[in-house]
């Protein structure tokens, strides 16, 4: 059987060693069957794992290969639509629910990094930063919003100040999160992975499952085994790959795109960012880079709709970079790749259930590294009978991309088009 590994990115050429996982092959029986071992499958597993659940992961290629392994590894809290859109279309008692949710996932990453020791170069801290007047305003509201919900790790920084963490002139201000940071994304993936199995789960790579079964106990099958369950958690996101159809219509997958410059230096490196935290703009096509342990600088940005792989991501990225960093002119690129994420148009992640033992969450529209996270907890919490939380998100509405699944993209794409005319223009 062919072999998939992960993409070529600085995260696979610095991961941590880990083992190959045999493929599924046989029959097996389980409490609870996987598919997918990115951050949601794996967060999922060790809830479950914790609570006395016998697990099962199925993964179609190497754990982590998916938006897990390829993100731009920052811990960014709340959701691709903040609380004061969830407050607008929903009741008081689920908003109150969603948004005391909002801040939980960094705070289970940085548990699970504890607990397991899991070594992924954990750093703290996260920067917004406004390009423009009205940018500003929204941070400022922001932050009043997310202290009404108790988040109070958050400064408010004039032009001055934030030239102080980012060395650009790209800015008027912006505002620090300090339960924000950021992360080596596949080498906490891969280490979550190593702890689901220290707890007694099982994971099999290279495991593409290519059919469930739906009844009393579903079967989930591969080319060369299958796995009976009590429940089965669909955990997929943009690289289901059709599987299951009623996950199709109201999400979309979207690639994203990330350069990693050769290492700069200490003095370079630090005079970028002084105090090496992430930093995120606040465009609606935004920007976002960061450095790495070996202080070289991740950079990422743009969306293409539908997933396509562009046939130059560095003459994508680099222009934005150099927007950003003049300095940088001379910089060489050592890596460039694409990962994929799912969409959706309300931007909120999409909950639910199929026949009562089918669970799915998926739809984290680029703000899935702390989103997941909280995704298996809540996934778990169902599983184990404690539904209010899940149920929260399962009740938001969500609704099919105008012009189906044949318009879809040049839809969204235009859409996108007059956001980024938004931003430029400063409106």
């Amino acid at each position: 059987m062919a072999q998939t590994n992960h993409t070529s990115s600085y995260y696979a050429a610095s991961a941590n060693p880990t083992p190959e996982r045999p493929p599924l092959q046989g029959s097996h029986e389980t409490d609870v069957c996987i598919i997918g071992a990115g951050y949601t499958g794996v967060s999922t597993a060790l809830f479950l794992l914790e609570k006395g659940f016998k697990v099962t992961i199925l993964e179609a290629a190497r754990v982590g290969f998916g938006a897990s392994g390829r993100n731009g590894g920052q811990i960014v809290n709340s959701y691709s639509r903040d609380i004061d859109v969830i407050e607008r279309s929903v009741g008081a008692k689920q908003a109150k629910l969603l948004g005391d949710m909002a801040f939980e996932g960094a705070r289970i990453i940085r548990e699970r990094v504890a607990r397991y020791n899991i070594d992924c170069d954990l750093k703290d801290g996260g920067v917004f930063a406004a390009v423009t007047a009205k940018q500003m305003q929204h941070l400022e509201a922001q932050k009043a919003l997310w202290e009404r919900y108790g988040h109070t790790q958050l400064e408010l920084m004039d032009t001055r100040r934030i030239r102080e963490v980012v060395d650009t002139d790209a800015y008027l201000g912006g505002m620090l999160d300090m339960s924000g940071g950021h992360i080596h994304p596949l080498n906490l993936v891969l280490g979550e992975a190593a702890a689901v199995e220290s707890l007694g789960g099982v994971i099999h790579e290279q495991s593409r499952v290519i059919r469930v079964v739906q009844g009393a106990r579903p079967v989930v099958h591969t080319e060369q085994g299958q796995v009976t369950a009590d429940f089965v958690v669909v955990a997929g996101n943009a690289y289901l790959g059709g599987l299951i159809p009623q996950l199709e219509a109201k999400s979309m997958p979207c690639g994203t795109q990330v350069i990693t410059t050769e290492p700069l230096g200490d003095a370079l490196a630090q005079s970028l960012l002084p105090q090496d935290y992430c930093v995120e703009d606040c465009n609606y096509l935004l920007d976002y880079y960061r450095l790495s342990a070996d202080k070289r600088l991740i950079f990422g940005g743009g969306v293409v709709y539908g997933a396509r792989d562009p046939a130059n991501v560095e003459a994508l990225v680099r222009p934005n970079m150099l927007k950003t960093f003049p300095q940088l002119k001379d910089v060489k690129i050592d890596y460039a790749w694409t990962g994929n994420f799912l969409l959706t148009l309300s931007r909120l992640p999409q909950v639910g259930r199929l026949d009562n033992n089918i669970y799915y969450s998926q739809g984290c529209s680029g703000h899935g590294v702390t989103y997941t996270h909280l995704a298996g907890k809540i996934l778990a919490e169902a599983i184990h009978g404690q539904s209010e939380r899940f149920d929260a998100f399962a009740t938001l509405p969500h609704y099919p991309f105008p012009g189906g699944r044949l318009f879809r993209v040049p839809f969204t794409a235009m859409g996108a088009l007059y956001y980024k005319m938004r931003d430029r223009m400063g409106w």
